[in-house]
């Protein structure tokens, strides 16, 4: 999912690209309390990943905004920060998952549909409004992907509340939050594992400077 992708860095930041990296953060943080609430009140797993998604965008978004003019050890330090949260939050989604299964709750079928047709929604917004401060580069496509990958999630939401509606079983719902969480996980486990070689690394070229 997204996790595993940073907000890009611009060449120069524009103030018109800083403005834009400030509506994403603030559509994503909203996003994350919505379908966080949705997610409880309608007893979907699959929601509560994908809010987990939002925020894990969020993070991305602020931490391209407050390092871009930062050294790499910072970058690295804020890197960790997020990777290590991402995982913690992968793995309470697959917990639930699994006390959800046991438990025998089936989740509300149109609660998820309509909060995840929103999510989609806001997805595409926020990858519109980036993608027009993009030049035809690597960064560019890096926005591209993650928005993509965004919005797989949210259809995959989506399904998965037609499958709650049409079998009337919590299964479907738990289906896609493992897939959606254990994505979470490994690409959480990725990042920590980049972070830990950039702030090794700027370390190193720290101690050659002297």
């Amino acid at each position: 999912m997204s996790s595993c992708c940073s907000a890009p860095e611009p060449k120069t930041p524009s103030p018109g690209f800083r403005r834009a990296l400030w509506v994403a953060l603030w559509v994503n943080l909203t996003m994350f309390v919505v379908e966080g609430i949705a997610s409880f009140q309608s007893g979907s797993v699959s929601l509560m990943a994908d809010a987990i998604d939002f925020f894990g965008d969020s993070a991305n978004y602020l931490l391209s905004l407050s390092v871009l003019s930062m050294g790499m050890l910072w970058r690295g330090r804020a890197a960790m920060v997020k990777g290590v949260t991402m995982t913690v939050f992968g793995l309470a989604v697959l917990a639930r998952a699994i006390w959800v299964a046991q438990s025998g709750i089936t989740p509300e079928a149109i609660t998820m549909g309509t909060v995840g047709f929103l999510a989609l929604a806001a997805n595409v917004s926020v990858a519109w409004i980036l993608f027009r401060y993009r030049s035809g580069d690597s960064d560019m496509r890096s926005v591209w992907l993650c928005s993509r990958n965004d919005a797989i999630g949210n259809v995959a939401v989506m399904i998965a509340a037609l499958g709650v509606f049409g079998t009337g079983t919590a299964w479907p719902d738990l289906l896609v939050a493992a897939v959606i969480g254990s994505l979470a996980v490994t690409s959480g486990i990725s990042v920590v594992r980049h972070a830990r070689s950039d702030i090794s690394d700027a370390r190193l070229s720290h101690g050659h400077s002297h």
